[in-house]
């Protein structure tokens, strides 16, 4: 009986000394990589982001230290995240060779740090785990650097808001898990790599951003098997066919082209299937609209050289989502041309349909006929512009137009 006795007692001590080895360590950080979170500190000037780095307060509570909690409760845990958020008194480069001390770091985040400048440090290619980099509004600058290719596990690669200048570096193709590419807000010159993000190509949500630089050429012929989710190289100097990107199967849910100069015939196109956001406005493109188009959340095609009608029927009902969704349909001086006879093109098209409608602008076209009577059921349409076109009715009875 004693030695039951004991053996009980035994187990409950364990269990107890356990429990509080447990809480002891739950929030307690590998040394090394509070040492290292110190020396970051350090090299920031000790700014007052860091105020709840102190000795006397867990590591894994510092603000912007985030540790592995996953890890067993019996052990320290190492920092997998470090991020920088909203802050004016970060002032300074990034300091590289302080973060490199955390070894098992897998994401690096700087958002709203206009002070933070200087350029990418090489010291970061000592992160082998680093899977994830968003960088973005800050004050950094110079060339996106080749050795990034070195971060082999590298998935997001966010560099936006920011100076970099320079071309993009072709070894970022070389990256066999990078599904996720935004670098756009930047100087950026030069021409897209050709084989960019084309290992992950069937990865899901597959997104390229690069808007908003002075990038120019084509888009690469390797694209046409790349599978993107998310597409958007507006407000650049490219040229050429983009029709590469279409294709009823592919997974494209937002592509914008705007602002370039892409010249290609839009009706030899084919919507993808779960295209919901296009933007082709100021380009070169001509053709026809798809009949896809009536399935659009989001649609501008202004400022090209389109011709034909306006497609109608389609999927789109008020009871949908895409339905509710589509505010804003944006058509003047895309030079759409009415070509059947009679002409119906305002009829009973798509639009009578969008009960979420709440500005439609169809200026300086050529659209002909009369003013759909449809068009004052919209119950959320507060603005019209109709003007310079060839349409012959009167607006319906006063008492049946928008009251806006």
């Amino acid at each position: 009986m004693r030695g039951r006795h004991y053996a009980t007692v035994i187990i409950v001590l364990l269990a107890i000394a356990a429990t509080a080895a447990a809480r002891r360590t739950k929030y307690e950080c590998d040394p090394g990589d509070r040492a290292t979170l110190l020396a970051v500190k350090a090299a920031f000037g000790n700014a007052s982001y860091f105020q709840s780095w102190t000795p006397d307060f867990p590591c894994c509570k510092w603000i912007g230290a985030w540790c592995d909690e996953s890890a067993s409760p019996y052990t320290l845990r190492r920092i997998v995240a470090l991020s920088f958020l909203r802050d004016d008194s970060l002032v300074g480069p990034l300091p590289g060779d302080a973060i490199a001390g955390l070894t098992a770091l897998r994401q690096l985040i700087l958002i709203h740090v206009p002070g933070v400048n200087g350029t990418i440090p090489r010291a970061l290619t000592r992160i082998p785990s680093l899977s994830w980099i968003d960088i973005e509004y800050t004050g950094m600058s110079g060339p996106v650097p080749s050795f990034l290719s070195e971060l082999t596990a590298l998935s997001y690669l966010r560099l936006a808001f920011s100076a970099f200048t320079g071309e993009i570096p072709a070894s970022l193709a070389d990256l066999p898990n990078l599904s996720f590419l935004d670098l756009g807000r930047n100087h950026l010159t030069g021409r897209i790599p050709q084989r960019l993000l084309s290992k992950a190509s069937d990865a899901p949500w597959l997104t390229l951003c690069l808007s908003h630089n002075n990038l120019s050429g084509t888009i690469p012929a390797e694209f046409a098997a790349v599978n993107f989710w998310t597409f958007d190289l507006s407000h650049n100097a490219f040229t050429g066919d983009a029709s590469l990107l279409f294709g009823l199967n592919k997974s494209l849910s937002t592509l914008n082209l705007s602002r370039n100069a892409f010249s290609f015939n839009l009706s030899a196109v084919q919507l993808p299937n779960q295209l919901v956001s296009l933007d082709l406005s100021h380009n070169d493109i001509y053709g026809v609209l798809p009949p896809q188009v009536v399935n659009m959340q989001s649609l501008n095609v202004s400022y090209n050289r389109l011709s034909g009608t306006v497609p109608t029927g389609g999927s789109m009902h008020c009871t949908t989502r895409a339905c509710a969704e589509l505010r804003f349909l944006p058509a003047n001086d895309h030079r759409l041309h009415e070509t059947s006879s009679p002409p119906a093109v305002l009829g009973k098209s798509f639009l009578c349909e969008l009960t979420g409608l709440t500005d439609l602008g169809l200026p300086f076209n050529s659209f002909m006929g009369t003013i759909p009577e449809s068009l004052a059921d919209l119950p959320n349409l507060s603005y019209l512009d109709l003007g310079r076109n060839h349409l012959t009715a009167h607006w319906p009875h006063p008492a049946t137009a928008p009251q806006q």
